[in-house]
């Protein structure tokens, strides 16, 4: 759960629209939702940009850039990666 206020997409015609283009940018294999530890589709860490639906969308937009199929990295090294930085800065997302 985001500490900061947050704006739900159902609510919110920019941060909706900011959330569904910066998705359909991830590679294919992203694009099955894994459970959150909070619950609700903008749980974690993407709710805590909502306020600022551009910033969203630029801000994940570069991590779908970064996820791309043909960069040298598979999907498990990427998570490898991603647990060992949210272990080591003591983070659950």
């Amino acid at each position: 759960m985001t500490w900061i206020k947050t704006v739900s997409m159902w609510n919110d015609e920019r941060v909706k629209a900011a959330m569904e283009a910066q998705r359909k940018l991830y590679p294919q294999e992203y694009a099955t939702p894994v459970p959150a530890v909070d619950h609700g589709p903008e749980a974690g860490i993407v709710a805590s940009h909502t306020l600022l639906p551009d910033v969203l969308f630029h801000s994940f937009s570069a991590f779908g850039a970064m996820m791309a199929p043909e960069l040298p990295l598979q999907r498990r090294q990427h998570e490898m990666i991603a647990t060992m930085v949210s272990v080591t800065n003591r983070c659950h997302y």
